[in-house]
């Protein structure tokens, strides 16, 4: 069963499904080694890398096991990076969350707006009764997103990840459909310039 990626606006936000014009901005996301410092694989060094990201999008929405969707800033087009729900078992009704944003898009509330958005989609499209998380336990910003959205921390993976030679613990966060509030999670005004 295949399941159509959304396309979601939000006050500050688009959510879109990738074109293979994200090749380029994604591939400079995901280069960055400041971006990917706490990600569990090393900074990509290889334009192809970012194809077949666009590629598995493609397969993963044709297989119906979730989807990813580009984030694009409302007010003028730039890419913001990614988000995306993987893993759906319809089953289990349960799915695993993850997103990148590019550096110069950090501290404007724009990862808790699109997850949040993200999020109204997949527990109505796909009866979501969990959804899971996972970051680093030295990424102290993104653990506040997913504490903002309703996300609770429910343990730690102990040297879960070895990237480049270096060790690294992950928080697991879990949000419960029953615990979801989705008019809990203040949405930023757009800017004003």
């Amino acid at each position: 069963m295949s399941l159509a990626t959304p396309t979601l606006n939000t006050a500050c936000l688009r959510l879109r499904p990738f074109t293979q014009a994200d090749a380029d901005p994604l591939f400079a996301l995901h280069s960055s080694s400041h971006v990917m410092r706490y990600w569990d694989s090393p900074p990509w060094n290889e334009r192809a890398r970012a194809e077949g990201f666009l590629n598995r999008c493609d397969e993963m929405a044709d297989q119906g096991t979730g989807a990813r969707v580009a984030i694009d800033r409302a007010s003028d087009g730039v890419f913001v990076g990614w988000c995306g729900l993987t893993g759906w078992n319809p089953d289990y009704r349960s799915a695993s969350l993850g997103y990148v944003l590019d550096e110069a898009m950090w501290g404007h509330g724009y990862a808790t707006e699109a997850v949040h958005a993200l999020l109204l989609w997949a527990f109505d499209t796909l009866d979501l009764n969990r959804v899971q998380a996972e970051t680093d336990t030295r990424n102290a910003a993104s653990a506040r997103v997913l504490e903002k959205i309703g996300f609770v921390r429910e343990g730690t993976l102990r040297e879960d990840c070895v990237v480049n030679g270096e060790v690294s613990d992950s928080w697991v966060f879990g949000l419960i459909r029953r615990e979801w509030q989705p008019t809990a999670v203040p949405v930023p005004a757009p800017p004003t310039n």
